[in-house]
This record gives structure tokens, C-alpha cells and sequence, in this order.
């Protein structure tokens, strides 16, 4: 993905730059070199250009493997630093942390939301315990990214983004979670993802929801699960 990547840089960077007239706060905390996760909100689909547009190095996320099916997807999503990936829970899951795991030993950069997926009414729900568990295993630095206005951008549903808004991204100091203990640890792994959190919220200043981001149970035995006081990774 290297050239593609490269031009994508290039044009679209400078070009989001022009139209939007972001707000970038606090791109001096960024470690410039050796692996960096950037454990940002998401509010909408534009999250993951605003993030690559706004850091001042290159930053790698995870996509839907069906937005490169087709040629033209296919080439914007590599132009901002997507990764296909099968979506989902389990192995699909684990197979996504191998893959960021991989490029942080690469000493790139990746980005993720732990909330894992858009909060559709602006709170910041809680995080899932991925995000500390690549951090744990690799000994990267979280940034904490706080995304204002992007859902004015992009709300979720519209076809094409608007015009008139204005997008404040705003980096924190970086996160050392070592402190709280190895990655298979349980309880390290929430502690870690509770200061990460913690630290979004402070760039960000949404509502906190007090629960994690899920879909409404379908079924009993989904009712139950999302019940049960289990780890969500």
C-alpha cells in the first residue's frame, strides 16, 4: 500500500485541510517515531479520515473488507491507510489485534475506537479492553484522540458529507499503562482501558452513557450475554 498510501497523503490531507479547516490540538504530544495506538471517540464514519488527516505521521486503521471490493473503494480506503479485515467477534476479532499487533512491531502507528463501534446519540459509552490489550502485549504509547463534530460532518445515514461543518481534533498526552500489570491480566487489561477512556473524555467532553455500546439483544440468549458481567474486548 505503500505508493497509493503515499499519494493519498499527499492530496487528501491537504485537501481535507482546505475544505474543513480542522481544529488540530495538541499534534505536538505525538510521538513521531516507534509504534503509537490512537484510541480515539467515534462519532462518525468520517473518524477515520479525520484521525490520518489531522496526525502529524501515518496512521494505519482497520476496515470492513467489503469497501475494497470495488477498484475505486478500494484505492481511496489504501490512500488513507485502511486495512481489510473481517469484522466481527471471536477468531474474526483476535485475527484484527494480530494484524495491528504486527504493524506495531513495525513501529507504525494504528488507530481504534474502543467503544467499538459509532455512538449514535453523542455519549461516549464505555470501552472494550482490546484497545489496553494490544497496548499491554506490545508496550505502545496510547494517544487519546477527542473527535468534536464530526457527526455534524457525517451524521450517521447521510450519503455525502456536509460542507458548513467544522471538525476539532484534539490529541492528549500519551497514556504508559504498563503500571497496571501484563496483558492477560483481567483486571489490568479494564483498569488500562478505564484511564484510556478517561482521558477521551477529558479531550472530547461528551456525556459518559455508563454502559458499553451494544445493538439491542435480538434474542433471550443475546439478552442474557450482554446480562453477564464478561470481559468485552
Amino acid at each position: 500500500m505503500g505508493a497509493t498510501y503515499a499519494l493519498g497523503r499527499f492530496v487528501i490531507s491537504p485537501l481535507a485541510r482546505v475544505v474543513y479547516r480542522p481544529r488540530i490540538e495538541g499534534a505536538a504530544l505525538v510521538p513521531l517515531t516507534g509504534p503509537v495506538i490512537f484510541a480515539s471517540n467515534h462519532l462518525s464514519f468520517i473518524d477515520s479520515i479525520a484521525i490520518p488527516v489531522a496526525a502529524p505521521r501515518p496512521v494505519h486503521f482497520l476496515a470492513k473488507s467489503s469497501y475494497f471490493d470495488k477498484w475505486a473503494s478500494r484505492q481511496f480506503f489504501t490512500s488513507i491507510g485502511a486495512i481489510p479485515v473481517d469484522r466481527g467477534a471471536g477468531k474474526a476479532a483476535l485475527d484484527a489485534l494480530d494484524q495491528q499487533r504486527l504493524l506495531l512491531e513495525q513501529g507504525k502507528a494504528v488507530a481504534l475506537y474502543p467503544e467499538g463501534t459509532r455512538s449514535l446519540d453523542g455519549r461516549l459509552y464505555k470501552g472494550r479492553t482490546g484497545v489496553a490489550f494490544l497496548a499491554l502485549q506490545t508496550g505502545a504509547p496510547v494517544v487519546p484522540v477527542g473527535l468534536i463534530g464530526t457527526d455534524e460532518v457525517m451524521p450517521v445515514g447521510a450519503k455525502r458529507p456536509s460542507l458548513h461543518a467544522r471538525v476539532t481534533v484534539r490529541f492528549g498526552e500519551p497514556l504508559d499503562l504498563a503500571h497496571h500489570g501484563p496483558a492477560n491480566s483481567g483486571r489490568a487489561r479494564r483498569l488500562a482501558t478505564d484511564d484510556i477512556m478517561a482521558a477521551i473524555h477529558a479531550l472530547s467532553g461528551q456525556e459518559l452513557a455508563g454502559a458499553f455500546n451494544e445493538p439491542p439483544a435480538q434474542n433471550p440468549i443475546e439478552r442474557i450475554r450482554q446480562a453477564l458481567p464478561h470481559e468485552r474486548r
